[in-house]
Formats: structure tokens, sequence, C-alpha cells
């Protein structure tokens, strides 16, 4: 039976790869302010500018690639059954080869319906006003805006819970309820924050702190996880 471990990713895995980090110093994403990007507020009084905004932040993600931090968490799945559960919109995880990969604030390569979250359909290409849903209503990014519930939160609790190693790579823990999973492993689980910042360490037992950037520490661990089994 081979062990579980879980992972949470945040901003900072994918920054390496040339992805900008949700928010500046400034509490701006790229020149524009969060509410009027990323709320339902701000979709209301201009889906436009939200549109154009996510329109480019998907192009820019299929002009990147998977990093060495990335192919290294799919190389656990050799020897361990590993959940990737993640802050971020893109599809980096996937790409680099991982297979279980819980998105926790949407997919910016998906859209949904503005009446219906549960329709869902694949987007590679820019979302115009006047593109529908199959529901017939207007197409919306398929991305978690602060205000919204953060449905994915409860498969990923238990993936938390029942893990015998749980990994947090690249976050602040600032944003809940992706900040609370570090609540749910088990005490006697093994466990690792790894962040180039001095981040300050949350009151988690046990939990060890890797001071590198995810490239370099996570292909580290990964080496020595491998190396136990």
């Amino acid at each position: 039976m081979k062990k579980k471990i879980a992972v949470l990713t945040g901003a900072g895995i994918s920054a390496e790869s040339g992805i900008k980090t949700f928010r500046d110093s400034g509490g701006l994403w790229e020149e524009h302010r969060i509410e009027d990007v990323a709320s339902p507020e701000g979709w209301r009084r201009n889906p436009q500018l939200v549109l154009d905004f996510y329109n480019q932040r998907r192009r820019q993600l299929l002009q990147v690639a998977p990093n060495r931090a990335h192919y290294a968490l799919a190389e656990l799945e050799s020897k361990y059954s590993v959940t990737i559960i993640t802050q971020n919109v893109d599809d980096l995880h996937e790409r680099a080869g991982s297979t279980q990969v819980i998105h926790l604030h949407g997919e910016l390569l998906k859209a949904r319906s503005v009446l219906n979250e549960h329709c869902i359909v694949p987007c590679h290409s820019d979302i115009k006003l006047g593109d529908k849903a199959p529901d017939g209503a207007q197409l919306r990014p398929h991305i978690v805006w602060f205000g919204e519930a953060v449905p994915e939160i409860e498969n990923a609790i238990p993936k938390v819970r029942e893990a015998d190693i749980f990994i947090i790579i690249g976050t602040s823990l600032v944003v809940y309820p992706a900040a609370g999973l570090v609540n749910y492993a088990r005490y006697e689980a093994r466990k690792w924050l790894i962040d180039p910042n001095d981040t300050p360490m949350p009151l988690v037992p046990n939990l060890r702190f890797i001071q590198q950037k995810a490239t370099v520490g996570v292909d580290m661990l990964v080496k020595q996880l491998l190396a136990d089994v």
C-alpha cells in the first residue's frame, strides 16, 4: 500500500514558470484592483473588463511551461499516492504529469454559465460578451472570486486528513479557506513548508521549514522522499 501525500500549492510554484503572483505589495493584480477583476461585484459593474483580464491571463498561460517543481511532484506518484491541492488556476500540475489535482479556486482553461456553476465547458480561447454556455446563459471564467463559495474545499479536507505526508509550497497561508487546510493534517503526519520568504510559521505540530524557492526546495524534498521508500 502506497503512503499518501497531500500537497498544497500556491502562487509561488507557478511564479517560477513566469506566471505573475496574484497580489503585489500594492494590493493590485497586474495594475487592476482585486475588487474590479476578482469579485461578483466587479463582474456586474464591468463584465468586459473582467473578460479582458482573464483572456490575457489565459493567453499567458498557454505560452508558459511547467517548471522543475511541478515535474518533481509528478515524479512522487511513482512511489506514493499523491493529491495536489492547488490555489492556482493554471494547468501546470497536469501538464507536468500529476494525475490527481484539486483546483480550489477554479481553472483558467474552463468557463461556466453565469446562471449555473455546474454548467462548465473547456475554454482555450477568449471569452466574449455574447458567448453562451450550453444552458443559453453568458459564459464567465470558471474562477472562484472573492465572496464566492469554494466548493472543492470539501474534497480537499479528507485528502489532508488521511495524508501520511503533507507538503505546503509557495503560499502565504493567508487566503481562507485554503489556509485552514493545515489544521486538518494529522499530528503524526510528516509536514513541510517550502517558501523562499521568511514566512511566519503556522502553529502546526512537527512542521519543518525549507526556506528555498519551489524549484530548489521541492526538488530536494522529493529526492529525499523517493529515497525513503
